[in-house]
């Protein structure tokens, strides 16, 4: 009961009998200036305008303050009051876990819910680099290829790139049901909005959910709320590593953070040089994902999986460029393979875990560099094998990789038996026995 009155006095201390009132002095394309404020407000602060739309500040002068509304501007007029919040904090609570709630911490499956007793920023700095720990140790993820050739491990930091419908949806609901971790926290950013309740329900399933906190911004929400949305799911994961636990963090997706950071960029005038992109994208992703990653002493991780939308397998487009320099690994996703029907549609020889060899035995180092091996020599020769070209016996490499191939293909997609780590590798290992005919 005692924390219930906690989270009821923090909120009665957000009501206030005065507040900053200021008006709308210009009406712009797609934003305000408000004036009479502009003395008391701080990059980034939210505002109220009139009765019913909210903004943030995003610009500031002597004469005024730029505003973008979250909504449309249609039936603003000049004189409408404004009123000055404050910088948007969140309050995440321990009662959320098992609950969806918007940027701001409203619940959105029709229960109340309590904020926590005590706010934190949206846009923290990442912990000093000097304090933080090393890589922790490897986690259990549920699927073989990650128990086994693309591991994973404790504050370890990796990028999801896929194109649209391959399956990465259901990948990162796997991790959320299967990664060993004491909490998920889910970000859904930009998503269609017919799609929350297909993936709360169906994809991550009431186990996910159990343990999971969904944070989500739809497509059709303004580009400040999915600009939030990222934030305000890092916040809540950092909430619960400050408390000694280890976070589970799936971002779905960057790139639909990059175009909201990109409208609110270039509203308020700057220029676009990235394909499109302003040059303040790669310090706002960068420092959104320097906050992953393992805490400093005495408190948790945040284990951070980041998906990527890359159109035609573009590894090289702005947002994958950049999310790629501050990652510890690299997950690829091929459109070709998920067309054969083998899910997660992996690029194992395109993808790669920062956390080898350190993460594996010397035994297991061994059997992951056979498996890359013969898929890398399978993958060489596969356009002389199907056209009957190649003849056995010409390459001993070759001959090994043909044998082992089917089930090298099927073990990537296969779930994790119930001895975890070990059972993968022992899969693994049965697997590449048939190298030697």
């Amino acid at each position: 009961m005692s924390d219930v009155f906690a989270a009821l006095t923090a909120e009665i201390d957000k009501v206030g009998a005065i507040f900053p009132v200021g008006k709308v002095a210009q009406i712009g394309r797609g934003t305000l200036r408000v004036t009479g404020l502009e003395r008391l407000a701080g990059l980034g602060d939210r505002v109220r305008i009139g009765n019913s739309m909210a903004g943030e500040v995003l610009g500031l002068d002597p004469d005024g303050m730029i505003v973008l509304p979250d909504g449309m501007t249609e039936g603003l007029g000049i004189g409408t009051p404004v009123r000055l919040d404050g910088q948007g904090a969140i309050c995440p609570d321990i009662s959320w876990i098992g609950r969806v709630i918007d940027p701001f911490g409203q619940p959105l499956d029709g229960r109340p819910l309590f904020p926590g007793p005590v706010p934190r920023p949206l846009r923290s700095p990442a912990p000093a680099a000097a304090t933080r720990r090393r890589l922790g140790a490897r986690v259990k993820t549920g699927t073989a290829a990650f128990d086994t050739l693309l591991p994973l491990v404790r504050g370890q930091r990796i990028g999801l790139f896929a194109g649209s419908g391959v399956g990465k949806s259901t990948l990162l609901a796997k991790f959320a049901k299967g990664v060993d971790a004491d909490l998920v926290v889910i970000a859904l950013i930009g998503e269609r909005g017919r799609e929350l309740r297909e993936f709360t329900e169906r994809v991550l399933g009431a186990e996910g959910l159990a343990r999971a906190i969904v944070v989500t911004a739809t497509s059709d929400q303004s580009a400040l709320m999915r600009r939030r949305c990222a934030w305000a799911a890092m916040a809540v994961a950092e909430h619960f590593r400050d408390q000694g636990l280890h976070v589970l963090l799936l971002a779905d997706s960057v790139t639909r953070f990059a175009e909201a950071h990109r409208e609110v960029a270039l509203s308020v005038g700057e220029e676009a040089s990235l394909r499109g992109y302003p040059p303040s994208l790669s310090p706002a992703i960068m420092g959104w994902a320097e906050r992953a990653g393992p805490g400093p002493e005495g408190s948790g991780d945040i284990t951070a999986v980041f998906s990527v939308l890359v159109a035609g397998s573009d590894m090289d487009e702005p947002v994958a460029d950049i999310l790629r320099g501050v990652l510890d690994g690299h997950v690829v996703m091929d459109r070709k393979i998920a067309e054969r029907g083998r899910y997660p549609a992996i690029d194992l020889l395109r993808s790669v875990s920062r956390s080898l060899p350190d993460a594996a035995s010397e035994d297991e180092n061994i059997l992951i560099a056979a498996a890359r091996r013969y898929l890398g020599a399978y993958d060489r020769a596969e356009m002389m094998i199907q056209a009957g070209l190649y003849s056995k016996g010409s390459d001993p490499v070759i001959d090994a990789a043909m044998r082992v191939w089917a089930g090298l293909d099927g073990f990537l997609a296969e779930d994790a038996p119930d001895t975890g780590v070990a059972g993968s590798f022992a899969r693994l290992a049965e697997v590449l026995a048939k190298a030697r005919g």
